[in-house]
């Protein structure tokens, strides 16, 4: 049986593969599962097998074999990609593709096969890695017209462009030469219009949960390189802290607007951030009055209530670093720093060593702001003797 696997002069046997497969992953003997083992094995190392590989997934029912298959494809993308003929490369791109189109289209097949989906966007992604922009420069273009057929398409379609964006900023390194990952950053920033063309689509037309949760899941992913404007002059600020008050989207967009708290771009845009705090935090009034006992909330919490305390420490020990100065500037603003900072003070009595170290940290360098200024580096003593200490008189 082994043999008639490693002859891939012929179409492989794929019940034999599946039955392989499940006695690799089944309760077998260690003798069983050690003999899968060598034969995977085996095909894994020999360089034709990734011609099997469209056989093997057209004709599988088996999940654990199509990850088998789809495995093998990924290490011939990623080492030998470039040495393909451009007809094996288009057969691949294609095929993927089409497969990913046909299964995200339908809500059924959707659901019913959203880990194979996953796998696949996988591969797709790292096709691209090698394909775009200079030899598939449609791919965006084409990305946007196909989402906007099909909800769940549309739901696919953002996730494969977090994957990308995750892939080019996050985890490039060691993959792409610099001039690669630089080439692929231009391209995102150029076709981001189309992109954000779509966000406003999905927000405009949909009403699905999943959709809505992984637009704003993927903005707080685009946030890192996206043009400045797109966040303060276009509806997606406005939009986020629209979805803020609804539960079903709340930590997700708390986690969105902390990364815009955390950025800072000189002083052009402090009174857009004045504003965002300010209806920020009419906002948090109604989802978590001030006169909340907030270690009691926490601690008798659902894990969803306790991961939005959390968040709302990150959230405002983020802007409080990058931009409480433009807060104290005008009465109106620093009545609402301190109503912010009374929250803060409040969440740093939750029992929790996570949340205490967050709100230490932002503690720790508020404690240093207000002493810097009154620092007297002539005289050590006076210094000292501000927080109370007691310093020894030396004799000369």
């Amino acid at each position: 049986m082994a043999e008639k696997l490693r002859d891939l002069s012929q179409p492989i046997d794929v019940a034999l593969l599946d039955s392989t497969v499940a006695a690799f992953y089944g309760t077998g003997s260690k003798a069983e599962r050690q003999a899968a083992d060598q034969i995977l094995r085996e095909l894994q190392n020999n360089p034709d097998t990734w011609l099997q590989v469209v056989h093997i997934l057209q004709n599988s029912q088996n999940l654990n074999t199509k990850f088998f298959a789809l495995q093998v494809l990924e290490s011939v993308i990623k080492y030998r990609w470039n040495a393909l003929p451009v007809e094996q490369r288009d057969g691949i791109k294609n095929y993927i593709s089409d497969v990913i189109v046909q299964l995200s289209s339908n809500e059924v097949s959707f659901r019913r096969e959203r880990l194979y989906v996953n796998k696949l966007n996988i591969i797709l992604v790292q096709v691209l890695k090698h394909e775009w922009p200079s030899r598939w420069q449609s791919f965006v273009p084409d990305l946007v017209s196909a989402a906007k057929s099909s909800e769940t398409l549309c739901e696919n379609c953002m996730a494969i462009l977090k994957l990308l964006s995750e892939e080019v900023f996050d985890f490039s390194r060691g993959e792409m030469t610099q001039q690669k990952i630089k080439e692929l950053k231009q391209s995102l920033n150029s076709e981001f219009q189309l992109i954000h063309e779509l966000c406003l689509f999905v927000l405009s037309a949909s009403q699905r949960t999943e959709l809505i949760m992984g637009y704003i899941g993927n903005i707080t992913c685009f946030l890192s390189w996206i043009p400045l404007g797109y966040i303060f002059e276009s509806p997606l600020l406005e939009t986020l802290l629209k979805f803020f008050p609804v539960a079903s989207y709340r930590n997700l967009t708390l986690q969105c607007l902390t990364e815009i708290a955390s950025l800072q771009f000189g002083d052009f845009y402090d009174q857009k951030y004045v504003t965002m705090y300010t209806i920020f935090m009419v906002q948090l009034q109604n989802i978590l009055p001030s006169t909340t006992n907030i270690p009691d909330a926490y601690a008798n919490g659902s894990s969803d209530e306790q991961a939005f305390i959390q968040n709302l420490a990150l959230f405002f020990s983020s802007f409080y670093k990058s931009h409480i100065r433009i807060l104290e500037s005008t009465a109106e603003s620093r009545s609402v720093l301190l109503l912010g900072l009374e929250y803060l003070i409040n969440i740093s009595y939750v029992d929790d060593t996570e949340v205490f170290k967050v709100c230490l940290d932002y503690w720790n360098l508020l404690v240093l702001q207000l002493f810097e200024p009154h620092h007297n580096l002539e005289n050590p003593a006076a210094a000292v003797g501000m927080m109370g200490l007691q310093v020894p008189q030396f004799l000369d």
